[in-house]
């Protein structure tokens, strides 16, 4: 695989097929903001509003702005989905919505997440990073301090799971986290000591899902880590967890820390294990710990975003290592996706497939899938590349 022609490919895939496909199709002229329902042409079949699509596509395009070319139609739009949110993403209280109608009225609020928040500071962040302008930071500190204040107060989130009888924690709380200060420390360096403490905290709580016994991590436990013997408490979610293991490799990068490679490396390990799908290929959506069945009818499903989470581990771990077991996965994987997922005629990338490779349904967007994951993939794959020389 010669890596400086994959890296000039990537980046053409991202600006020239990825992003003129939500950019012609998805951008809401009338009442601004971002319209991500689409089916495989790019046509409107739902005109509700993610709130949390609004800052990934925010921060994707900022980021590709200020790292590999500077259209100013992508900072234009950048900027207009961070003003949506301005206008119409908060609620009285401060917190978030999840999901809007297409003037800005809300349908859903999830009072148990703060995931739209933490999305908002990272496309505050890579915006101030694109238009050298730091407007931003304060509002994205004071959104992620607001965060952090609901997280440790007692009945501000509602717990999924009655706290008495079964107290419970999930690994993606800590994992974007890590994730978002990551994101706010490269646009607010001053602070990076700051922020170091509270990613090392966030990568502490992460240790935690690691259970060495199943070589496997947990997308819950209970309060002290152990595992709870039902559903939700033998779940594994290797998409998830990978996610994780790419953030961890990237602060190793950032701190040219071997301990962290080494963690991120573990993780990557144990979960290709447990989701590869060593008769159809690609990763499975989910395991259960103790090889029990899996409760969900989608668990042996293929989506699209834990192909692009493995793949972005799997090349970082290998640029990390010189390690080729993890060129050989990457490479296996990329075979295997280049198979499945673009869509030659229409652009862009179908989102869900059956585990044979059968297609569930051909819709390139929704309330989940929208221009995150992929863009996401392309634009980290040739930065992995770029640092590695390429």
């Amino acid at each position: 695989m010669d890596f400086s022609i994959k890296k000039n490919e990537y980046r053409t895939i991202l600006t020239d097929d990825i992003l003129p496909f939500w950019l012609k199709n998805g951008l809401d002229r009338e009442h601004g903001g971002y319209l991500t329902a689409l089916d495989r042409k790019g046509a409107i079949i739902d005109t509700d509003k993610s709130i949390w699509v609004h800052g990934r596509f925010s921060w994707v395009l900022s980021s590709v702005y200020a790292d590999i070319e500077q259209r100013h139609e992508w900072l234009d739009a950048a900027s207009g989905g961070l003003e949506f949110l301005d206008k119409y993403g908060f609620d009285d209280d401060g917190r978030m919505f999840f999901r809007v109608t297409r003037d800005g009225r809300p349908v859903i609020k999830r009072i148990r997440y703060f995931f739209s928040e933490l999305f908002a500071i990272s496309a505050m962040a890579a915006w101030c990073r694109a238009g050298g302008d730091n407007s931003r930071i304060r509002p994205a500190r004071e959104l992620l301090a607001r965060v952090i204040s609901n997280r440790n107060t007692p009945d501000v989130l509602i717990p999924k799971f009655d706290p008495v009888v079964r107290p419970a924690k999930g690994m993606a709380v800590p994992m974007i986290l890590l994730n978002t200060v990551q994101e706010l420390r490269r646009a607010d360096p001053g602070n990076s000591a700051e922020y170091n403490g509270m990613i090392d905290g966030f990568i502490d709580e992460i240790r935690g899902y690691l259970k060495p016994e199943y070589k496997a991590v947990l997308e819950q436990t209970g309060p002290d880590g152990e595992l709870q013997d039902h559903f939700e408490g033998r779940l594994l979610t290797p998409g998830h967890a990978i996610e994780a293991a790419w953030f961890i490799l990237a602060e190793a990068r950032e701190r040219n820390d071997v301990e962290l490679t080494s963690l991120g490396c573990t993780i990557l390990d144990w979960m290709w294990e447990w989701g590869w799908d060593k008769e159809y290929g690609g990763i499975i959506y989910y395991r259960d710990v103790l090889n029990k069945p899996s409760s969900e009818y989608w668990h042996d499903m293929k989506f699209w975003w834990p192909q692009n989470e493995t793949a972005i581990a799997t090349l970082m771990a290998w640029t990390a290592t010189g390690n080729d077991k993890y060129l050989e996965w990457y490479s296996r994987l990329m075979n295997w996706i280049e198979k499945l997922f673009p869509d030659r005629e229409y652009g862009e990338w179908f989102g869900y497939f059956h585990r044979d490779g059968r297609p569930s349904t051909n819709l390139k967007g929704n309330m989940y899938k929208g221009p995150f994951h992929v863009p996401r993939m392309y634009y980290r794959l040739w930065d992995v590349l770029g640092r590695a020389g390429y």
